[in-house]
């Protein structure tokens, strides 16, 4: 992979921050080519759903597009055209993508994705947050945005040490920001993203005045942990709070893939070998967001393409990142669902497909210090990704107090 090797300093940072770009060899791209024409296939599943994980049918159809008709040129030019950046943290490269909104009031924020996800997955939410008159909204909602690739992610250094878990992550970030020249910002998260994200809101840094989630650590710990365990739902749950219990229950009995990473992430050293077995394994990541890509690759257009599907996945092989991404998962020693003691200001997103259906009375319980509240009548576990409109909005309300 070619890269820049310029340098500069950022005024007042003290620490250099170096432009990026990057252009896969065209042999990358061959030889990724040649892996997908000679994947041996396995036996169709026995079953007509998702219960044994990704179908057959979806993989191979997935595959031939890979190989026939994918244009992974496309998603570099888009995110070559950005301002993106590197800079050495705690030891690590780490790198970004940073847009500033011509309007010098806007509202940093900095958005973590999530597994397995990328920096591709926030590429159509850029425009409307950075220049929203152009897209709907108002001048004074604009945002500077810094999306940043997290530790064994997309061109982010790889940890060769254990210790990178979300508490270290969640302080890099503030030293990101601050480096940047921000005395005030906020943050966002889903996914591995909440966490961080929320982890920041725990540390407190003065200069962090505000968060929003999109997977709220709002599950009661007694609740988590009867879910975990299997507990029938309990009878004096209101009717919005079962539905959410009996999710979390279905999620805990279906989330395989995240113990494995979380006890043997080494083991896994077959998902830098195949391009297909990686991407069986990176889109069965919870029932209603496989379902979504197997209807795009059946030809249901619905919130994702194809192409924007394997814009995620390319990445992954590309950078050779599918096992040093799953590492993160056996650094975590926090639980995922459960209050962390936060009292800054958060904002919550609620999205019906994701993993559970955050109730209000959980989420005002979790955070004394909520400021927004919302049930999305669309989107799933990735919203910036499924229902970029959607997202955006909801950051123009979730912070509009915070201005």
């Amino acid at each position: 992979m070619e890269t820049s090797t310029a340098t500069l300093e950022e005024v007042g940072s003290g620490e250099l921050i170096r432009p990026f770009r990057f252009n896969f060899p065209q042999a990358d791209l061959d030889d990724l080519h040649r892996r997908i024409l000679a994947t041996r296939w396995s036996e169709k599943e026995t079953v007509d759903d998702f219960s044994q994980g990704t179908p057959l049918a979806t993989l191979q159809t997935l595959a031939g597009y890979w190989a026939s008709n994918y244009d992974w040129r496309k998603i570099e030019a888009k995110i070559n055209a950005l301002p993106q950046f590197i800079t050495s943290i705690d030891g690590l490269d780490i790198h970004f993508i940073h847009v500033r909104s011509k309007n010098p009031n806007a509202l940093p924020i900095i958005i973590t994705h999530g597994w397995p996800a990328s920096i591709t997955h926030q590429m159509k939410i850029i425009g409307p947050l950075t220049d929203p008159e152009v897209f709907g909204g108002m001048t004074e909602e604009a945002f500077d945005v810094v999306f940043p690739s997290m530790p064994g992610y997309g061109f982010s250094g790889k940890p060769t040490s254990t210790g990178w878990g979300p508490e270290r992550i969640a302080k890099a970030w503030v030293v990101l920001m601050k480096r940047l020249g921000y005395n005030k910002f906020v943050a966002q998260g889903g996914d591995w993203g909440a966490l961080i994200t929320e982890q920041m809101a725990v540390q407190a840094a003065p200069e962090l005045i505000g968060i929003h989630t999109n997977m709220p650590g709002a599950v009661p710990a007694e609740l988590n942990e009867a879910a975990f365990t299997g507990v029938p739902t309990p009878s004096w749950l209101s009717g919005e709070e079962k539905q959410a219990y009996e999710q979390l229950v279905f999620v805990y009995q279906h989330v395989y893939y995240a113990s494995y990473m979380a006890s043997r992430p080494q083991a896994l050293a077959a998902l830098a070998d195949s391009p297909v077995g990686m991407a069986a394994f990176l889109i069965d990541f919870d029932a209603r967001g496989l379902d979504l890509i197997s209807r795009a690759f059946a030809g249901q257009n619905e919130s994702l393409t194809r192409d924007e599907i394997l814009d995620n996945i390319t990445l992954f092989w590309l950078t050779n990142t599918a096992v040093s991404a799953a590492r993160l998962y056996r650094e975590n020693k926090l639980a995922y669902f459960s209050p962390k003691g936060i009292t800054i200001p958060v904002a919550v997103s609620v999205f019906p497909d994701e993993l559970f259906v955050a109730p209000h009375s959980w989420v005002e319980k979790a955070y004394p210090n909520l400021i927004h509240y919302n049930k999305l009548d669309k989107g799933g576990h990735f919203p910036a990704w499924e229902q970029p409109t959607l997202f955006v909005n909801e950051m123009r309300a979730a912070f509009s107090s915070l201005r």
